[in-house]
């Protein structure tokens, strides 16, 4: 039987955001995963990426994790526009307007992980294990977690960074809250005929959001096209043609005629929210703990912030000498974070319920209040703030 101070399960961006802010501290960390932490990327970009905020790069700009990441595998974006294809609603920003080079940065998943891999597997305050986990044995002052090749591994905290469906969730038994957005997200990389220019593109369609997300290569674009589920099934059984010109009319054409780089896939969205983040011994980071919608693409964003401010947390702790895994002790991640949460799930919400559908009231109050805020300001910054993470 082996030990650590701390188990974090789940090897993706918010568990090993965590592995790596804890990088100076005293405490001793297992990062648990059934996959390698790293795998080689191909030659053409993957469908799956997230648009880091400013803030989480300068963070992993800290901890040395981004100068790790494959300079054609990110690709920083400059501008954002907006726009309700039904009105006249209309809205651009630019990242001069809060005297920064950029926005963030559309990175492909894999390629972040693979940047912070590097770093974590040379902690020497980190173990990693590649292994499944069959079941978790709580105790007063102690985890033990049984792996699937027999091995057992102890630690006063475990952490449940093991995404939606998290294994630890149900073994802590936290309650979820959840609802169905009723939207069915479809994913692909699309090349454009022309430049995107570092620019973010979102339409607001009745059937819901299409986001154009700027890949490295000037004309190739991911998309994240939320569609009720009636919708997007009828978008999944086209061919490659009939698709593509589908998604160039929801998006005006506003890049050209588009074709198909990647295979679609498609995934159901779900609202979750544990009512419970931590108990002594446990605690949960990034979907294992809340799932929004990904129309304003801070999913990732706010599970790397659950990271480094339990990981900040914890060191604060360590240093005192007080109980990482006391419950009390942990509450302050948990109200600070729970409320950050619930606030980027109510605006979701709010979002999604004033864009959807085709409403003539809906659709005068959109297009007054992108107009509005395109003409102002200081409503406009305060937008770019959020957006940036700031």
């Amino acid at each position: 039987m082996q030990h650590v101070d701390i188990g974090i399960v789940g090897g993706g961006i918010v568990g090993l955001t965590l592995a790596a802010a804890l990088k100076d501290s005293s405490l001793s960390v297992g990062v648990i995963d059934k996959h390698p932490l790293s795998t080689a990327l191909g030659d053409k970009a993957t469908s799956r990426v997230s648009a880091i905020n400013q803030a989480n790069i300068t963070a992993l700009q800290n901890l040395n994790v981004w100068p790790h990441v494959q300079p054609n595998r990110a690709n920083p974006y400059v501008a954002m526009h907006v726009w309700d294809k039904d009105s006249f609603g209309d809205i651009h920003f630019h990242c001069q307007e809060m005297g920064s080079d950029t926005l963030g940065v559309i990175v492909e998943n894999q390629a972040l992980v693979n940047a912070l891999a590097h770093t974590v597997e040379k902690q020497d305050n980190v173990q990693v294990f590649e292994t499944s986990i069959e079941r978790v044995l709580s105790g007063p002052n102690q985890n033990m977690v049984m792996f699937d090749n027999s091995d057992v591994l102890s630690c006063r905290l475990l952490i449940g960074a093991d995404g939606a469906n998290s294994f630890v969730r149900q073994q802590a038994g936290f309650p979820i809250t959840f609802k169905d957005y009723e939207h069915t997200a479809i994913v692909a990389n699309i090349k454009t005929e022309m430049s995107h220019e570092s620019v973010a593109r979102q339409a607001f369609t009745p059937t819901g959001p299409l986001a154009l997300l700027p890949m490295s290569e000037p004309d190739v674009c991911s998309i994240v096209w939320s569609q009720s589920p009636d919708k997007a099934n009828e978008l999944m059984a086209m061919d490659d043609t009939a698709f593509c010109h589908a998604l160039a009319a929801a998006s005006n054409s506003i890049l050209g005629p588009v074709e198909l780089e990647t295979k679609r896939s498609a995934f159901p969205l779900t609202m979750r929210y544990a009512r419970e983040w931590a108990k002594d011994g446990i605690a949960l980071v990034g979907d294992a703990a809340h799932t929004i919608h990904p129309l304003a693409g801070q999913g990732a964003n706010l599970g790397m912030q659950d990271a480094l401010k339990l990981a900040e947390l914890l060191q604060t702790l360590s240093s005192e000498g007080s109980d990482i895994g006391l419950h009390k002790n942990l509450r302050p991640y948990e109200r600070s974070r729970k409320t950050e949460a619930m606030k980027m799930i109510a605006a979701m919400d709010g979002f999604k319920l004033l864009f959807d559908g085709n409403d003539p009231i809906k659709k005068l109050i959109r297009g007054i209040g992108l107009a509005a805020t395109d003409k102002v300001s200081v409503i406009k910054q305060s937008f770019v703030s959020h957006a940036m993470g700031l």
